[in-house]
């Protein structure tokens, strides 16, 4: 079986020793994929719509443009693996406070899903590795 890693420089750097995405016979497996910027790490974790005080405390919040970013990541994880956003079948959403965005993701995610719809489930989750409210894992064919 095929079981090729794949690595995007194009995308956040993982935050452990982990590839970007896995492939296994048709399908890719990706890593938990989240809103930081491309070929960012957890030393210089940009994060779109956040801006964090010296205390590690918000000062700037904006869910939705985490939203649009971590999409935008598995998008290229996708493309450089040989798969593309057609293909997702399943994903896993990992959400930090699902009060209070559970209802923004949803309607961002019907933007994006409008033909495909793979199968998803969405959990709340108490943190992230990294200073960010959403991550994804996903399933696609290759």
């Amino acid at each position: 079986m095929n079981t090729e890693k794949f690595y995007s420089e194009n995308a956040p750097k993982p935050v452990g020793l982990y590839p970007h995405a896995r492939r296994a016979g048709n399908l890719l497996f990706l890593s938990g994929v989240g809103p930081r910027i491309a070929r960012s790490d957890i030393n210089d974790s940009g994060v779109p719509g956040l801006v964090l005080d010296h205390n590690g405390n918000y000062k700037e919040f904006d869910f939705e443009a985490q939203v649009h970013s971590v999409f935008q990541n598995v998008r290229t994880i996708l493309e450089a693996s040989g798969s593309r956003w057609e293909n997702l079948i399943d994903i896993t959403v990992f959400l930090v406070n699902m009060k209070r965005d559970f209802h923004a993701f949803n309607r961002i995610y019907a933007e994006y899903f409008k033909e495909n719809q793979p199968c998803r489930t969405t959990v709340e989750v108490n943190a992230l590795p990294t200073p960010i409210a959403i991550e994804l894992k996903c399933i696609a064919t290759i």
